[in-house]
Order: structure tokens, then C-alpha cells, then sequence
């Protein structure tokens, strides 16, 4: 599958050829992360910070952007991580992996000192977990490449790798030589490295066709993507669709959608004309083997399926779509196929969404469409109040729904949202 790279160097969107020449800038990175998080994970870089350009906070001109893009999405990051404490911060803000380049090498090593920078590593494990690990093991001529690409360390790119994975949940290779040149990459050398190692592998460096990404996928390797992405030399729809293993499946692809929430709506088959269809209309579209025909999920009910992102299974032969139900999902009218409810289930997205419609349409007799700023603080600490005071279960749970609700509109009326919310107690759970 392919992971698309954002690369930021001055506050901007960057293409370099081979980590030096500027080749193509661009200021439209909240578009970016949206359209490419769509089909898979998204790869953050802050040049700038792999090349120590940074102030005495260890800041960038990239660093408020990088943190802006991190909740929006499924997001890697990397350049410049060269603490455990810069490391635990990213992960806190939302990022799901760190990449980490140069500080995971002993570059500078005398004959019979270890490749790896070893009590690094071992405290980074310890302190974000294994799983949350990528080493960069970008080669040049088949050597370690390291400070920005500016050196290379005496360190075989394969020695490397078998050792790096001790501390990893992936490697990451760029084959450095073949970068943003659009001329393919080292397939022998992805190859060997392939060979070499039993985690994930990620290549990058050079990868400037559809075909060379499915030889890649046939290896079992990842493909980090850049410039032939920018110069739409390669499409994210057509890769995703022709990376799914359709021989497994004889040409159709069980496709799960979920809502946003995580509740799980339906199932059904997806062929590649499918996902065509889905991608171009933004509509989950299913393959009819009864009918032996493509068919729009509400196309006759108005129910549809509004996709909001895809991920395929590490098999690659099972879709997950994550979708926002305008409607019950099944033909029985109910909110899922696997209940009877025709309600959507309560949460507090739920909830959020009705409090939005009611100030976006509000209809005579709504309390809620009445609340004003000065008014739903009042009633805030009114049933917090009366929160504090309930004695039995039942006065708990009545007056923990007030708070709530009136948490809700207050919310509501200040812009944030439950997920923001959700966003800093997970940032506070990471940092314990």
C-alpha cells in the first residue's frame, strides 16, 4: 500500500531531488493530508528539523504546521527525532509512529562499538513502545546515510536493518541516490533488504509508477510516495484498488463499513469497478451478486454511505470504510444490519450532531435552539451542582445526562468538538 509523504521545509510543502533541489512548492497542506488520508497513512517530514535548522527551542518554521496536521489523520512522523522527550511529545499530539533517522545510529563508531545507538533506542521502546518505532535505514550506495543525508556512516545498509528491527516495529529505506529523480528505485536492494529482515518494510526513494508499486507489494513492501504523487505520475485510488489481493478473493474484495464512531454497519463485496465508483462519487458502492451488478448503497432509499476514508487489512484481501450514514443502513430500515434499532446508537457525536441541527434549524418549541452563551453556563454549573448532591444510581445517571447535554451545547457554541476532547485526554494519557 502506499503512504503518502508530506515534506515540509519553510513553512511549506516541498519536493526535493535527492534531499537537496527544491523541485515543486506548495501551501495547501490541510488539502493534502485530507485527500491523501483518505486511502492510507500519511508520513509527515520536517525537513528542517533533520537538518538541525531549528531555534534554541528546537522549533522549525514547519514546527506549528506539523503540529496542526497531526489529529488529521493516521500520521507518521519524522526528521530531527532525537530525544525520547521530542518523541513522547509527537505521539502526544497525535501522531501514531515516529521515524527516527540519525540519532538511532552510532555513526561516529571506532572498530568493535555497536551499529545502533543503543541505550537511545532501548529507553524509546521503554518509554512509547516498540510498535510505535520506525528506524530510517536510508541508504547511499548501499551505506547508512545519515545528518540529513549530508553523510554516510561505515555501516552497511543490511547490517543495519538486522539490527535496527530489534528496536522497531518497521524499517524505513530510501534508497537516497534515486530520490524525487522519478526513475524508479533500487528493486535489488529493496529485495535484499526484504530478505534480510522479518518486520515491515517501507520503501522510498525514486518510485515513479503504478507498475513498480504493485512489484514492490509483491515483495510484501510498503511504498512511501512523494514526487511522482505531487506530479500525478501515480493516483491513490488506482494504487489502492490494484494493491488489494484479487486473486485471493477471485476478483471481489469483502468491503466493511463502519461509522466514524466505530460501530459497524454492514458488509458487502466490492470489485474493482466498485472502488472506482466509490472513489469517484464519494458514495460506498458494492458489487450485487445476486443481481450480477454495481449498486450505490441508497441509491433507491436516499440512505447513502458518504465515504470518509479506506484501509485495507495487512492480507490486503478485506477493506475496512469508514462511512457517515445518512440513515438506517439495512433494507429492514435499521441503523446497522447486525441490530434491529432503527436509531442510531447514543453517543456524544450524536448528541453534538442533534445540538448542531437545533441551532442550525431550529424548530418552534426547542429548548435547546433557546440556550444562549450566559444561559448554558448558568445551567452548567446548575446541574453540576445537583451532579454532586445526587445520592441513589438513578439521580446520578439523570442528572450526569444534564451535565452532559449542557457540556454539549456549551461546547457547541465555543467550536470544539467531543473529538477534540478525546484528542486531549488521549494526549494525557500518552504523557503518563
Amino acid at each position: 500500500m502506499v503512504i503518502s509523504s508530506i515534506d515540509l521545509k519553510d513553512g511549506h510543502v516541498v519536493q526535493l531531488k535527492n534531499g537537496k533541489d527544491l523541485v515543486l512548492q506548495r501551501d495547501d497542506a490541510d488539502n493534502l493530508i485530507a485527500e491523501f488520508n483518505r486511502y492510507g497513512e500519511v508520513a509527515v517530514i520536517d525537513l528542517d528539523a533533520a537538518m538541525r535548522n531549528t531555534d534554541e527551542k528546537g522549533n522549525t518554521k514547519n514546527t506549528e504546521l506539523l503540529k496542526s496536521l497531526l489529529r488529521k489523520g493516521n500520521i507518521r512522523v519524522g526528521g530531527g527525532i532525537r530525544t525520547v522527550k521530542k518523541a513522547r511529545e509527537l505521539i502526544s499530539l497525535g501522531a501514531e509512529k515516529v521515524i527516527i533517522g540519525s540519532a538511532a545510529w552510532n555513526a561516529d563508531r571506532k572498530d568493535g562499538e555497536p551499529i545502533l545507538n543503543t541505550e537511545f533506542l532501548e529507553e524509546l521502546c521503554k518509554a512509547i513502545g516498540k510498535q510505535r518505532v520506525i528506524i530510517s535505514v536510508d541508504a547511499i550506495n548501499g551505506k547508512i546515510a545519515v545528518k540529513g543525508w549530508a553523510e554516510t556512516a561505515n555501516i552497511s545498509m543490511i547490517d543495519g536493518a538486522k539490527e535496527a528491527e530489534k528496536y522497531a516495529s518497521e524499517l524505513l529505506f530510501t534508497c537516497v541516490e534515486k530520490e524525487g529523480c522519478m526513475q524508479g528505485t533500487n528493486l535489488d536492494m529493496v529485495k535484499e533488504l526484504r530478505e534480510a529482515v522479518k518486520c515491515r518494510v517501507v520503501a522510498a526513494g525514486g518510485v515513479s509508477s503504478q507498475e513498480e508499486i504493485c512489484t514492490l507489494e509483491s515483495m510484501g513492501c510498503d511504498v512511501q510516495l512523494g514526487m511522482a504523487l505531487y506530479t500525478g505520475a501515480v493516483k491513490l485510488d488506482e494504487s489502492f484498488i490494484e494493491c488489494l489481493d484479487w486473486k485471493k478473493t477471485y476478483g471481489m474484495v469483502p468491503v466493511i463499513a463502519q461509522s466514524p464512531a466505530g460501530e459497524v454497519l454492514m458488509m458487502g463485496y466490492a470489485t474493482k469497478a466498485a472502488f472506482k465508483k466509490t472513489f469517484d462519487t464519494g458514495k460506498l458502492t458494492f458489487y450485487s451478486r445476486t443481481r450480477d451488478t454495481l449498486w450505490t448503497k441508497g441509491e433507491t432509499s436516499g440512505h447513502f454511505l458518504e465515504l470518509v476514508k479506506v484501509r485495507a487489512d495487512c492480507d490486503r484481501d478485506t477493506v475496512l470504510a469508514t462511512v457517515i450514514p445518512n440513515g438506517g443502513t439495512c433494507h429492514t430500515g435499521s441503523w446497522t444490519c447486525f441490530g434491529s434499532d432503527p436509531d442510531e446508537k447514543s453517543s456524544m457525536e450524536r448528541l453534538y450532531s442533534t445540538i448542531k441541527d437545533r441551532f442550525a434549524n431550529p424548530k418552534p418549541g426547542s429548548y435547546t435552539a433557546t440556550l444562549n452563551d450566559k444561559r448554558v453556563r448558568e445551567k452548567v454549573m446548575e446541574e453540576a451542582e445537583e451532579l454532586t448532591e445526587a445520592e441513589s444510581k438513578e439521580d446520578v445517571i439523570w442528572e450526569a445526562a444534564d451535565v452532559l447535554y449542557f457540556i454539549s451545547v456549551l461546547m457547541y457554541k465555543e467550536g470544539v468538538t467531543w473529538q477534540d476532547i478525546y484528542n486531549e485526554l488521549d494526549k494525557r494519557h500518552k504523557e503518563k
